[in-house]
């Protein structure tokens, strides 16, 4: 009996230990579902067919043989395919595509440098809470670590930066990670996300088939092995591969402020006699409409400092919105509201804010809801939630009420005096070239008001934050936190593909220039035409202004008077060197420009400019 017992235990434990092999081998899996080895499909499809039922209509890439399926599997579903001249360009186009039209923003780059390029501009999307969608070449499945070319741990790179990361090990798994890579992209605090796709479950099955033939087989019963697993893993690999799958979307988790959250900010906003709004890029999200915060916000009355993308959330010349002194505002505040404001360093880590004020602080992300809250300021109210949806409700529990007058007057007076002081600068003339401020001043009066402006620079860019104002919300794109160079070209690409009727402008510094003037060849081959206007002090001079007077050298501060416009000509656009003799022509030239991008040529204006001592910080608050 005792022998039977133990015969008994040992068949089930074999057999349990036998269905446990036949499960981890894929056996089980290919009983019930067929490898269509005649099947002329191939993973890239099933990327397609997701991305159309998610209404993505761009992939910015850098082509490369690892990703080519999915390239050519978009382009017949109608998804435009846009070739940049760097691979870092094609995450910052995604990244611009993904802040304007509400979408997640999608790359394709190949395997090894091609995914390392996107590195920087995946962290700045990190930072500025961007929903990106990053797909990636890599070896494949049966080779990566073992030296195949471009192989390198690709996952450990992109952890730290994303949200989700994920490695493709068979064609059927393609749809519901690329579904869910998606949904996690768009929910709670948006950021980057990463999928890895190995060759192998890229291409269709007769081609991967040839790969996994082995040519001279080892003898013996070690050959039959290797044949054997080699097939089985072929089969794996497309097993189930074509059945009928859902590619919709998934639900997107969107935080919001409780019922309670709002009803005790709606009692210490009515209470409060000099509250302000400090507004962060955060407020443009998806899913309020950037129109429906703005007539939340004039309802409220309340004055208001807009940073990051919500500048121009209030149009160009409203009496709520405030550009200047916004430490002294904040410290005769009773009341702050920081929507989607981080305190770090834009806001001197929450020091300049009056520790005798009500705070009331909204983020969808708890870190930077909270930080440096430890040290230097303490919230009132922390609701970790969308801020956008949260104004809304503010506004609709405050119906009746406003902010008195008088305060919001007082602090556009302030604007008044300061914008003055700082429009006579302008009027100064430099040692040599033209003054930037003047320049600045007339671009921005003579710009469409449909235009869009891409700040990618430091000393000129910092200016032109200071005196170009956006026309309307969701026109105006920079960097971010993260404070990246190079963006311009992969911002002013993805901006006039959602807004091919928009001028599109990009205000460079000679130095950030350097990082994507080669776009101009994209401009060009896409048909996609925009405005750069450079502005050219051959000098680093937002480093040199420190540098010099605390080091005593200027060393790698210097460039040269380049002729960038010869540079854009050589790409295909048209390049105009303006200099101080051609001072009183400026506003000509500036229009002749927007008459090229109207007959579809991107323009670059070089502007040479001289020194002047106006310095305003950071463009990213």
């Amino acid at each position: 009996m005792e022998i039977a017992t133990a015969l008994g235990c040992f068949v089930g434990f074999a057999f349990g230990g036998l269905v446990f092999v036949a499960y981890k081998l894929g056996l089980l899996y290919q009983l019930f579902h067929k490898t269509e080895t005649q099947s002329p499909r191939h993973g890239g499809e099933s990327v397609a067919e997701v991305l159309r039922a998610h209404g993505v209509k761009f992939v910015f890439t850098l082509v490369g043989g690892h990703i080519s399926p999915i390239l050519v599997a978009c382009e017949k579903l109608g998804i435009r395919i846009v070739d940049t001249r760097h691979e870092a360009t094609a995450v910052f186009a995604a990244d611009a595509v993904a802040r304007l039209s509400g979408t997640v923003g999608v790359a394709a780059v190949t395997a090894g440098p091609g995914l390392t390029n996107t590195v920087t501009a995946v962290k700045n999307a990190q930072m500025a809470e961007s929903p990106l969608l990053l797909l990636g070449g890599a070896a494949a499945t049966l080779l990566q670590g073992r030296g195949a070319l471009q192989d390198i741990d690709q996952m450990s790179l992109f952890k730290p930066l994303c949200k989700f990361c994920a490695s493709v090990r068979s064609v059927k798994d393609i749809a519901i990670t690329v579904r869910k890579a998606l949904a996690i992209a768009q929910s709670g605090t948006p950021g980057p996300v990463f999928i890895e796709f190995p060759i192998d479950t890229l291409y269709p099955f007769h081609l991967v088939s040839k790969e996994f033939g082995v040519k001279n087989p080892p003898k013996g019963i070690m050959g039959k092995v290797v044949t054997w697993y080699l097939h089985n893993h072929l089969k794996n690999l497309f097993a189930g591969a074509w059945e009928t799958r859902d590619v919709s979307p998934l639900p997107v988790h969107i935080p919001q402020a409780t019922d309670n959250q709002v009803q005790k900010c709606i009692e210490l906003v009515s209470r409060a006699k000099k509250p302000v709004i400090l507004l962060g890029s955060q407020a443009t999200l998806p899913p309020t409409p950037t129109d429906d915060i703005r007539a939340a916000l004039e309802s409220l009355g309340i004055p208001c400092f807009l940073g990051g993308m919500s500048r121009g959330m209030l149009g160009r010349n409203s009496p709520l919105h405030i550009r200047q002194n916004r430490s002294d505002a904040l410290k005769e505040a009773d009341l702050v509201l920081l929507a989607g404001t981080v305190c770090d360093f834009r806001l001197s880590y929450g020091r300049v804010l009056n520790r005798r004020s009500r705070i009331i602080a909204v983020n969808r992300d708890k870190t930077q809801l909270l930080k440096n809250s430890d040290m230097f300021w303490k919230p009132t109210v922390a609701i970790q939630g969308d801020a956008g949806s949260f104004l809304l409700r503010l506004s609709k529990g405050l119906k009746g009420h406003t902010c008195p007058e008088d305060w919001p007057q007082s602090l556009k007076a302030g604007d008044v005096t300061k914008e003055k002081a700082n429009r006579r600068k302008a009027d100064e003339k430099t040692d040599r070239h033209l003054n930037p401020l003047s320049v600045l001043h007339r671009v921005d009066e003579l710009m469409a008001d449909d235009s869009i402006i891409v700040a990618d620079g430091g000393d000129f860019v910092g200016s032109a934050a200071y005196i170009m104002r956006p026309r309307g919300p969701l026109r105006w794109l920079d960097p971010g936190a993260f404070g990246t160079l190079g963006v311009g070209g992969g911002f002013a690409l993805g901006a006039k593909l959602c807004r091919p009727e928009s001028e599109v402008w990009i205000i460079y510094g000679d130095g950030s220039l350097g990082y994507s003037v080669a776009e101009f060849d994209t401009f060009t081959r896409h048909k996609t035409p925009v405005i750069a206007l450079v502005g050219n002090d051959a000098c680093w001079s937002q480093i040199a202004r420190e540098q010099v007077p605390i080091l005593g050298s200027n060393v790698a501060c210097g460039l040269a008077f380049t002729d960038y416009h010869i540079v854009a000509d050589g790409y295909g656009g048209k390049g105009t060197l303006i200099g101080r003799e051609d001072e009183d022509k400026l506003d000509g030239i500036i229009k002749e420009a927007q008459k090229e991008t109207r007959q579809g040529r991107a323009t670059l204006l070089n502007v040479l400019i001289g020194k002047t001592n106006f310095r305003e910080g950071s463009i990213s608050v």
